[in-house]
């Protein structure tokens, strides 16, 4: 494609915030943009803000946006003139760019011939090898028998890897540790590769503790030019997954940084690339060398800290490239300012091993001063369909410390309701030592937290700000207490005026609380004792005066089924406080506890994807019931006790709602 291409209407064959990201650069050039959506996301912002939009199908991906019949469909009959895959989905799809440029329409990224080489792993590194370029010593052969791969695995040495040849994301890879266990990893890498990519091929590779994980982004036209706009660094991740992103890689000898920006254009340009993309690879600091990894032929996640700190649309150049524009500057021109940081906010909960969250986000009040692409806004629903990432929140400084200064000063000013997020645990990330040493590595998550890390929760003087920010929300200033008859106390001790009464659910004695907005006090169950002046919540922010001091912190009350949650700002990050009312404490105790002990619920709308028990079976507490499947992860649900399976509610590909029943049990001491 070395002419010049046309076109003014371009589909957007994926979702979210990365939909919204391109409809931005198609607005930057006077384009218009074409959105596709599943049942699902009829009511996300990116439909909204699209010129055209378009329902392809249902909420499954296999429905809608792996539809490639379905989007073709919508390009037509909108008239769009090209296809942006975005990432995910499609966008690696050697099939799906042929099959858009076969029905005439301009694909927004590589040839089609150059994703399939570069999708394949053991292709990838042939090629990277034939560029001069170093790949880790392994066994990348075609004979994919037993005894061959058992036979180089033996050669290579321990300890290694088993990859999967197509996809990624770690599927189909398994680490080896001893020879012993080397067919068992085969066997389960070749197993989850042909389920989750429809090819079984695997290759081996030595595995380098302690590595970091370090890319390049390349940009080439239709005209022979391939440049580098630097490099970044990804090592934080957890199974396999990136979490932070920065650019440029800091720590890393400046030779080493030359070589491995020099050898991603060489590569780039013996494939013929054009577009933007990735050439990653492993950084051994220990022996100070680089390996390939892989190519990725597509806009990255991550690509907004390179943009941060080049100064350079990268998604406007996409645009540009596929219209047949050579590009408009040399490699002498790209200069790189500062340091910039990417988190990737995620709807899950990392205290509960990362555990899926869903449900409407009833408050969304983002930092103002720094960027934030993002796919939701309040009033928008996180379903169990897709991916649990649902925004980027970037920032850029001039060196790496004042930028993860301003990263964590961003996540502390982030107030949020209705859905979890990851934002504390990205906090603790960022505030480790090891991070700001760059003592981190792609598998050193359990060093930095050897025992699991531990959500943050309030300290005492924090726990009665939450118990006075639940408290003006219920009783606000001015009202009677007799609008609020669940907590209030109109009489107490004598010589002392009413007090209203709030329990910690993890605690047997109450907090008490005095007065009225014009001077709260708080009087712990140990005694302590804390006194605001002037205090008001407004919005979402509790302030007054402690002694005469002013302070203001995001104070953010939500009602739980059977009690109160109070998002508090602290010097520790965001804490989640649950608090019960007087009468939340007196149907506590009605009903004997928190809940029916023998009823199995859905803890998330999800599809079921197995049901491992029958009526009648004899189970023990912890035995998996039920498997759901939730933003792309499979959860198993255990059993709450032991005993006889009564009732089944589900089966599987039953979709199902959060707290839906599933299981019936009767329980053992009943049996």
């Amino acid at each position: 494609m070395a002419g010049e291409m046309s076109f003014t209407r371009v589909l957007i064959a994926n979702r979210g915030e990365i939909a919204r990201r391109i409809q931005r650069g198609c607005r930057k050039l006077g384009l218009e943009s074409v959105a596709v959506f599943s049942d699902a996301d009829r009511d996300a912002p990116f439909v909204a803000e699209a010129d055209h939009a378009v329902c392809i199908g249902g909420a499954a991906p296999s429905d809608s946006y792996l539809n490639v019949e379905a989007i073709l469909e919508a390009a037509r009959a909108t008239g769009a003139g090209a296809v942006h895959p975005g990432y995910g989905f499609l966008s690696e799809n050697a099939g799906f760019a042929a099959a858009v440029e076969a029905a005439g329409l301009v694909f927004i990224g590589p040839e089609p011939d150059a994703i399939a080489r570069m999708g394949s792993k053991i292709e990838a590194k042939a090629a990277a090898e034939a560029a001069g370029v170093p790949v880790l010593p392994g066994y990348r052969g075609e004979d994919q028998s037993d005894a061959r791969l058992l036979q180089e695995a033996e050669a290579l040495g321990t300890p290694f890897l088993v990859k999967a040849s197509a996809g990624g994301g770690g599927r189909g890879m398994r680490l080896v540790s001893d020879l012993g266990d080397a067919p068992e990893a085969i066997a389960s890498a070749r197993a989850e590769a042909q389920s989750a990519f429809g090819d079984p091929a695997v290759f081996l590779e030595r595995y380098a503790p302690r590595a970091r994980h370090v890319e390049v982004q390349v940009l080439g036209d239709t005209h022979g030019t391939v440049l580098h706009l630097g490099d970044r660094d990804c090592s934080l991740q957890r199974n396999h997954q990136k979490l932070i992103e920065e650019a440029p890689a800091a720590d890393l000898p400046e030779a080493v940084r030359d070589r491995m920006r020099a050898a991603a254009v060489r590569l780039a340009q013996a494939i013929g690339y054009r577009s933007a993309g990735t050439v990653e690879y492993l950084y051994d600091p220990g022996r100070g060398e680089y390996y390939f990894l892989e190519m990725n032929t597509r806009l990255q996640v991550e690509h907004p800290v390179t943009e941060a700190i080049t100064g350079i649309d990268l998604v406007e150049w996409q645009l540009r490239i596929a219209r047949g524009e050579p590009l408009a500057l040399t490699q002498g021109d790209v200069q790189f300012d500062g340091h910039a940081i990417e988190i990737r906010i995620a709807a899950e909960n990392p205290a509960e091993n990362f555990h899926p969250e869903t449900g409407e986000i009833t408050l969304w009040a983002p930092p103002a001063d720094v960027r934030l692409d993002t796919g939701v806004e309040c009033g928008s629903v996180v379903g169990h369909h897709y991916d649990s990432m649902i925004a980027k929140l970037i920032v850029h400084a001039p060196d790496r410390t004042g930028a993860i200064r301003r990263a964590i000063t961003a996540i502390d000013a982030f107030a949020v309701g209705g859905v979890g997020l990851n934002l504390a645990y990205q906090r603790a990330l960022l505030a480790h030592p090891d991070f700001a040493a760059f003592r981190h590595h792609t598998s050193g998550l359990p060093e930095m937290f050897p025992g699991g890390w531990t959500e943050p929760s309030a300290d005492p003087r924090d726990m009665a700000f939450a118990a006075m920010a639940l408290h003006l929300r219920l009783v606000p200033a001015g009202a009677s207490p007799w609008e609020s008859l669940g907590s209030w106390r109109l009489t107490a001790p004598a010589g002392q005026s009413g007090a209203a009464f709030y329990w910690d659910t993890t605690k047997d004695e109450p907090i008490r609380m005095y007065g009225s907005g014009s001077g709260l006090t708080a009087i712990q169950p140990d005694g302590q004792t804390i006194t605001v002046e002037s205090a008001v919540l407004t919005g979402c922010r509790l302030s007054g005066r402690i002694d005469g001091v002013p302070f203001s912190r995001i104070a953010y009350v939500v009602r739980a089924p059977s009690h109160w949650r109070v998002h508090l700002q602290t010097p520790a990050g965001m804490t989640a406080t649950d608090l019960r009312t007087l009468e939340d404490q007196h149907l506590q105790r009605a009903t004997g506890g928190s809940g029916v002990a023998d009823l199995l619920s859905a803890p998330m709308p999800g599809a079921v994807a197995e049901v491992r028990v029958a009526l009648g079976d004899r189970v023990k507490a912890g035995d998996t019931l039920v498997v759901l499947e939730a933003m792309k992860l499979l959860q198993s649900l255990p059993a709450p006790v032991a005993g006889v399976v009564t009732e089944i509610y589900c089966a599987p590909g039953d979709t199902v709602a959060g707290h839906a029943p599933l299981i019936k049990l009767d329980p053992e001491e009943n049996t």
